[in-house]
């Protein structure tokens, strides 16, 4: 079993605790997030919300204060300074307890050119950073409360499970799109390399236009019943926010899955990309920044696939010759501007049972 990110499967769960006589700090959706991962080890080796040092160490570095590679700011946001123990909640709820131990200001557009490296308010990682409150709180945190999941959320419970199958090598594989052929045939190709497939897609927050994640983790149920051999693949869930910061969040994706047991991870084009902000490949070049020893999982990076007609099959241009008009493009924005507008997706790019269900998503959302 490959070692989590710094050597130790972090656990900050505890026991639900009184808190009615602790100042209060309401989060939001992405923070709410963040902090279930770092109760429950997804976030390896962080144990809290990111103080000053390690702050500033990410961004210009790609690295905690330490030294190990750590690619995204995890932080929570404030209007007060608050010290001592500051209790967490969501919706009204009470999810943990903060440990402050420094409280700090920060450069809200100096954070967005380093992490999405655009401070252009059509990003959808720009807007949510300069609409967040002034102060920084770190520190590390106590969690009693998540959100449970019908399928496995937390790294001990996908790492029992990749060990009670004898997997040696596992291969992540991360999405926030209903499943085409192009994800099929990239999966297909590292599972022939790997013990076994982790398909673990995204369910925390995601900008609007995205599908619900229910829909995109029925569409891997179906196609992992009917086209895969169920015995290799172990469908799990992510329930981190989508911050589409491109390369760097492509860096983030990988340790986090390693944290949950896999040794490689697939990287195709534009991962975690949005609009025009990041070139087709930028995401896979990163990676070289960093040694394989340093990172401790593989990734595993793929050209953009696609139907060939000539061929009959799934191809890249590693793997086919025929002429671009041969070619039927594949991508999830395709099917969900076909399916919203009323029209039909080509067999060649998702699998019919797939496109039936997305069907019945459109029409639903219609009535509504």
């Amino acid at each position: 079993m490959i070692d989590p990110h710094g050597g130790k499967l972090v656990n900050r769960m505890r026991s639900e605790e009184d808190v009615s006589d602790l100042q209060k700090v309401e989060l939001d959706q992405r923070e709410a997030s963040d902090l279930e991962l770092l109760g429950y080890g997804g976030y390896s080796p962080l144990e809290g919300f990111m103080c000053r040092n390690d702050y500033e160490h990410v961004l210009e570095e790609m690295r905690l204060e330490s030294g190990i590679v750590w690619s995204l700011p995890i932080t929570l946001s404030s209007d007060e300074k608050l010290n001592g123990e500051v209790a967490l909640s969501h919706g009204g709820k009470a999810l943990g307890i903060l440990e402050v131990e420094e409280v700090f200001e920060w450069d809200k557009e100096r954070e967005a050119a380093f992490v999405y490296g655009t401070t252009n308010m059509e990003h959808p990682g720009v807007r949510y950073t300069m609409g967040r409150k002034k102060h920084l709180l770190g520190g590390k945190v106590r969690v009693f409360s998540v959100t449970p999941w019908d399928h496995p959320y937390m790294p001990r419970q996908t790492r029992d499970i990749i060990e009670k199958k004898g997997w040696k090598s596992v291969v992540a594989f991360q999405t926030r799109n209903a499943i085409h052929r192009a994800h099929e045939y990239v999966q297909k190709c590292a599972l022939e390399m790997c013990d076994g497939l982790m398909v673990q897609p995204l369910v925390g927050e995601k900008k609007q236009g995205d599908l619900p994640s229910e829909t995109i983790l029925k569409s891997y149920e179906i196609a992992i019943d009917r086209y895969y051999n169920r015995d290799r693949v172990l469908l799990a869930v992510l329930p981190a926010a989508m911050r589409y910061a491109g390369p760097r969040e492509a860096i983030f994706h990988a340790i986090v899955r390693k944290n949950y047991g896999a040794t490689h991870f697939i990287v195709g084009r534009d991962h975690a990309g949005v609009g025009s902000f990041y070139g087709p490949y930028d995401a896979q070049k990163i990676f070289d920044s960093f040694s394989r020893e340093e990172l401790g999982i593989a990734p595993l990076c793929f050209e953009n696939a696609f139907y060939c007609r000539a061929c009959g099959s799934m191809a890249t241009e590693k793997t086919c010759g025929h002429e671009k008009s041969e070619r039927i493009e594949l991508s999830g924005t395709m099917v969900r501007k076909n399916l919203s507008e009323g029209r039909d997706v080509p067999k060649e790019v998702m699998r019919r049972e797939v496109v039936d269900l997305l069907k019945e998503y459109y029409s639903d959302r219609e009535k509504v």
